[in-house]
């Protein structure tokens, strides 16, 4: 194998390492979104969560009519209680993303109470990082962390696709 051909590999290998590092993107709801649960026989918010592991890093995706509903992060006491009024975290702009910066439960209700009285609310439970490293970073740099190694992850994608792309062009693979 040429020098040129190990150095092409070689950029490829570091930049697949890189795009494995990156949390998983959930969409609530699949192709439901975020909105009132329609049909009584439906899956309910809660149970798409508990069949999904979410790990620290991770982001949610909610899509909604902003014009019409939002995405409130609560405590226990108002998720219990659908109160809408008493809220960490509002977010209204259709297209929210949600990173799980921390592990433990999240709570989230929609913005409009009658439709969290029909069961659009759902908890989250995040589990630890995905490594097995037994160190983990302060909360205050997490969020930070976790926004460097996603952008590593895709520029490592998409360095290895454009590698890819000029391995073609020159050696014809």
């Amino acid at each position: 194998m040429e020098n040129k051909e190990k150095r092409l590999l070689w950029w490829l290998f570091v930049c697949l390492v890189f795009s494995l590092g990156e949390g998983r993107e959930f969409r609530v709801g699949e192709s439901m979104g975020w909105t009132v649960p329609n049909d009584l026989n439906s899956i309910t918010y809660n149970q798409w969560a508990e069949s999904h592991r979410f790990h620290y890093g991770d982001s949610l995706l909610f899509v909604y009519p902003p014009e019409k509903d939002s995405v409130l992060k609560v405590n226990k006491e108002s998720y219990n209680s659908c109160n809408t009024a008493s809220y960490i975290e509002k977010y209204s702009d259709g297209n929210t993303v949600i990173l799980l910066d921390r592990s433990g439960p999240f709570y989230f209700i929609s913005g409009v109470q009658e439709n969290c009285l029909k069961n659009e609310s759902m908890i989250v439970v995040v589990m630890g990082e995905r490594s097995s490293s037994n160190s983990s970073p302060s909360s205050s740099h997490a969020s930070s962390l976790i926004r460097v190694s996603g952008f590593m992850a895709k520029f490592g994608a998409f360095l290895a696709a454009v590698l890819l792309g000029y391995a073609v062009s020159v050696y014809s693979i």
